[in-house]
């Protein structure tokens, strides 16, 4: 695989506009365990390596374990994550899945227990952000740092 073109060399001005909203959307308050896994968790549906291999470095730095991170595709079947942390994983998936999943009631109506009104809205910006920060990294063949004796040639 390689890049098929530079967006942050191409287009500096639109890509400073994205990492302006990342910057606000990333200091909006909501815990910054929920706020990785959930970029993780939309990126792993997206099959975005680079996003994935990101955030799941920042994951680790921020004291996040190996067997969440390992779990996170199967959130659902391991008793790790928090309620808070499986709403906020379900309405990732459905915001992730949109064109599929039309974002169900249920899927919002759970996000109440445990999420004011302006925390769902922070929650769906960072959705909304991952969704964003995917599609130019998958679109453009981002290419995510690889040590020399992992590469393949």
């Amino acid at each position: 695989m390689k890049p098929r073109l530079n967006a942050y060399a191409i287009a500096p001005q639109m890509i400073q506009a994205m990492l302006d909203l990342e910057d606000k959307v990333k200091n909006s308050g909501l815990e910054e365990s929920l706020f990785h896994l959930v970029k993780i968790r939309a990126s792993q549906i997206n099959g975005c390596a680079y996003c994935i291999h990101m955030h799941t470095r920042e994951a680790r730095a921020h004291g996040e374990t190996e067997e969440r991170l390992y779990l996170l595709d199967a959130w659902r079947e391991s008793p790790l994550y928090t309620d808070r942390e499986r709403v906020a994983l379900a309405w990732t998936e459905a915001l992730t899945l949109v064109a599929e999943t039309r974002a169900p009631d249920a899927d919002f109506e759970a996000l109440k227990d445990q999420f004011t009104d302006e925390e769902i809205v922070k929650l769906t910006l960072v959705i909304t952000t991952i969704n964003a920060w995917n599609r130019i990294s998958v679109g453009f063949r981002s290419i995510h740092p690889v040590k020399a004796v992992h590469a393949v040639a």
